[in-house]
């Protein structure tokens, strides 16, 4: 029989035996059995900033669950909600909390409002706990006299630039990106303008041949909405725009639209059933003669839209369908369907599924001479095709203790990288 190595040996020690001298100690914690038992989906610093709840993994295990769901605001930073519903002794009992940072707060401003308001609606439940003696509140931040207007009037502009330089003997690509965008959000209009530019470059070397590949994509695109009631709006949606990709030198497109929304709007976070119809007018001018023989042309259309978003205790389901055909023929449609769905099947059993696809028949600006293979093989040339799909899934099962409240960071990440 081989000797044990000398590390193996230290190591199966530890493992064997410290759980073992860990049940001798005393609790650290004598108030930790009688602390909220509280389901949701929290980070390594929500548990260490709030640890005066028990953290479990099963909904079923807790006295509250949270379900959280986010969406950007007006001025690109983003609103987080959290809806706490109580079980058990708290049953009946429901909040929902909002947190709203801005595009400038860093990382660690938006986790700390996050913690600050999440904070605040287990309070109510916390407070009922033997741990409540030990809860303390105060207001940190003095009151303004007056409130100031916005010298901007809620208009919200941002720029970027970006680019990427990557290669070796056989292979070399340059990527740039470039963004300016001007949005205005308020409570009865939507107005959003955005201009892109994305320039792609790549070098093959196949021993003596040399391939390369250019795809250059410009943009701009604008959005009018009015909001007519809870349940209203209209507006439409306008852009222009060239790509290599599609063979378009320039595509115009105007599309007034009209949308209804069973639920009010001010549910969106939580549920919406949507529908959009669209209708207007489109014109082409094409690069190199499409399969059609046609160098430029001007077209009608129009499109309906029907989602349905749901976040609730047994997961979330996402589910749109969308349809749109060229007026002057019929026969020249599109017909897409996409689904997410996350669902908890039963104790610690998760399913999620993401997938779609699309019944293609209305792409008007294909070449007439068709791809080469480099472009076939490089995808920079829309092909031909009567349909697209996709599908991810995965299955997780989870078992063993029903809390979670430990944050242990020792051995984590890679080269000191840090997680929450």
């Amino acid at each position: 029989m081989k000797p044990i190595p000398p590390c193996l040996s230290f190591i199966t020690f530890l493992a064997l035996f410290a759980p073992l001298a860990a049940q001798g100690q005393a609790p650290s914690d004598t108030l930790r059995k009688d602390a909220l038992r509280v389901f949701m989906e929290a980070t390594d610093y929500i548990r260490k900033e709030i640890p005066y709840i028990n953290y479990v993994r099963d909904i079923k295990d807790a006295q509250v669950y949270i379900i959280s769901s986010s969406q950007v605001t007006g001025s690109g930073g983003r609103e987080y909600s959290w809806f706490l519903t109580g079980q058990e002794q708290f049953a009946g009992m429901k909040d929902t909390m909002v947190f709203t940072c801005s595009p400038d707060d860093t990382e660690d401003q938006v986790r700390s409002g996050q913690v600050r308001v999440l904070k605040q609606g287990l309070m109510r439940y916390v407070m009922t706990t033997p741990l409540s003696k030990n809860i303390s509140i105060s207001f940190t931040e003095p009151l303004a006299e007056e409130v100031k207007t916005d010298p901007w009037n809620n208009w919200v502009f941002s720029t970027s630039v970006s680019g990427m330089l990557n290669g070796q003997k056989a292979y070399n690509t340059n990527e740039l990106f470039s963004n300016l965008s001007a949005r205005r959000i308020t409570p009865d209009w939507k107005l959003d303008f955005g201009l892109d530019f994305n320039f792609n470059f790549d070098n093959y070397i196949i021993e003596d041949l040399e391939v390369n590949s250019i795809n250059r994509a410009r943009s701009f695109q604008s959005l009018i909405v009015k909001s007519l009631g809870d349940h209203w709006s209209a507006g439409g949606s306008s852009g222009i725009e060239s790509s290599t990709f599609s063979n378009y030198r320039l595509k115009f497109t105007c599309m007034p639209g009209i949308e209804y929304d069973i639920y009010p709007y001010s549910e969106s976070t939580r549920r919406q059933i949507r529908m959009l119809y669209s209708a207007g007018f489109l014109y082409h001018s094409y690069a190199d003669t499409t399969i059609y023989g046609k160098m430029q042309e001007n077209l009608w259309g129009h499109s309906l839209k029907i989602a349905w978003q749901t976040i609730q205790k047994w997961g979330s389901f996402n589910l749109s369908l969308e349809g749109a055909n060229y007026l002057h023929d019929w026969s020249k449609n599109n017909l897409s369907l996409y689904a997410i769905i996350n669902l908890r099947i039963a104790r610690g059993l998760s399913l999620e599924v993401d997938g779609g696809a699309a019944r293609v028949h209305d792409q008007l600006s294909l070449e007439k001479g068709g791809a080469t293979s480099e472009e076939i093989l490089l995808r920079r040339k829309e092909l031909a095709t009567d349909y697209s799909y996709f599908l991810y899934f995965g299955l997780s099962y989870t078992f063993g203790s029903i809390y979670n409240n430990v944050v242990n960071p020792r051995f984590s990440g890679r080269s000191g990288e840090m997680k929450d």
